[in-house]
């Protein structure tokens, strides 16, 4: 059987860099991320055989070979790609044992769109077994960004002013409505949201429904997958969603299920909150702990809300949030690939940073994130407003002040020191 991965077409991801350097310091790779974001592509053109549980062929044979017996399927030139592991469990602890026999690097890799529960699998994988997250494709990997503008650098204070063109508002929208699945790259903008609306169908009709083996009440997932793309890129307590739930479809949900359902929409890498930054800011100033709420990818609460690109065009608030979502995704697959997490601010003076990216040495930098070029000088007002309340309450400062825009048609640093980067340029 032929492999999956064409690499002459292949289209390179941010995440090839990661997978080659965890498969010479582990036995095995376990690539984790949401269904149809190129896990399967991507671990396939980094493998040389590949057993795919999922594949249909007389009545799914490999899934059964593999319940039957785990250690037969990992047989084969290595690395040797096991795609949906989290089918047949048993295959982690098989994995882990054959690593262990071996004693090598680089043996397996595994892919999963789900998080099994713990029970049955008897041993974490601890360094035998190097978990990556994937998401979407930025803009850069799907080419819509130019990478003229390098995040790594920009995050050590290194900007090459330069004009990187005119952005259409249009394209903008499309790009958000499109999203980043591989498989959504190339359709008309009007057809762009059926594949997002064919994602939640079968995350909810289907997925959700194998993953505990329950039964779980669609109707009420849909409810809170709703209220969630209502309040994409806030930070909406649960409390919140069900009052949104109350208001706007005159629906009761109790709050037990809730947080049933959220914990499998996350076990499904369905959303991707952006966790709170508190860590070495230490000080006086209060800040508060909720995290900011996103799906794995824009165009899903673009879906779940019918917005169409010409619906965000004429309803600029929305496409504000929206766009948000679109930058922070790309902000965090940026920002993970040379070390460095992402995270939001927002203090008790309701003071908000829409992005803060600490690196691996503890420095950490702030951004605002804004669709018009026109928004620009309040983001900076902003940025440089929060950075002197920390310094005068004793807090540490952040290294980098920027503001990522959508509209903006050059790179620059302005006399205040702020820099300004259009997304279309940005890169890891």
């Amino acid at each position: 059987m032929g492999k999956i991965a064409d690499k002459a077409r292949y289209k390179p991801r941010v995440i090839d860099a990661a997978v080659k350097k965890y498969l010479s310091v582990f036995g095995a790779v376990c690539i984790e991320g949401p269904k149809w974001c190129g896990k399967t592509w991507t671990s396939s053109f980094h493998s040389k055989s590949e057993f795919l549980i999922g594949d249909p062929l007389n009545n799914f044979q490999n899934r059964s070979l593999a319940q039957m017996s785990p250690s037969i399927i990992l047989e084969g030139e290595t690395p040797r790609l096991i795609d949906e592991w989290q089918e047949v469990p048993d295959i982690w602890d098989a994995v882990r044992y054959e690593v262990d026999q071996r004693a090598g690097k680089g043996y397996f890799i595994l892919t999963g769109s789900s998080t099994p529960k713990r029970k049955g699998i008897l041993h974490s994988g601890a360094g035998r077994i190097g978990k990556l997250r994937m998401r979407t494709m930025s803009l850069y990997e799907s080419g819509e960004s130019s990478g003229e503008v390098s995040l790594e650098a920009l995050c050590n204070g290194e900007l090459k002013e330069t004009l990187t063109g005119e952005v259409d508002l249009r394209n903008l929208a499309y790009y958000t409505v499109r999203g980043g699945f591989p498989g959504n790259l190339n359709v008309e903008p009007e057809n762009a949201i059926l594949l997002p609306q064919s994602y939640l169908a079968a995350i909810i009709d289907d997925d959700s429904q194998r993953i505990d083996n329950k039964k779980y009440d669609t109707v009420k997932m849909r409810l809170l997958l709703h209220s969630l793309a209502r309040n994409e890129s806030t930070t909406a307590t649960k409390a919140k969603l069900l009052s949104d739930i109350k208001e706007n479809d005159d629906e009761t949900i109790d709050a037990d299920t809730v947080t049933k359902y959220l914990d499998v929409f996350n076990r499904l890498f369905l959303i991707d909150n952006q966790l709170p930054f508190a860590a070495n800011i230490r000080s006086s100033a209060r800040v508060k702990q909720a995290e900011k709420r996103h799906f794995c990818d824009p165009s899903l609460a673009c879906a779940l809300l019918k917005a169409t690109p010409d619906r965000l065009i004429g309803d600029l608030n929305t496409f504000g949030f929206m766009f948000e979502a679109l930058v922070e995704r790309d902000l965090k697959i940026y920002a993970e690939s040379f070390g460095a997490n992402l995270f939001h601010y927002q203090d008790y003076n309701n003071k908000e940073i829409d992005a803060v990216i600490e690196l691996s040495d503890g420095r950490w930098c702030a951004f605002e994130i804004k669709l018009g070029a026109n928004q620009i000088d309040k983001a900076a007002e902003t940025l440089i407003s929060i950075r002197d309340d920390i310094l005068k309450s004793g807090g540490v400062t952040p290294d980098v002040l920027c503001v990522i825009c959508g509209m903006s048609n050059a790179a620059y640093v302005r006399p205040d020191g702020v820099f300004v980067v259009p997304i279309t340029a940005l890169k890891n």
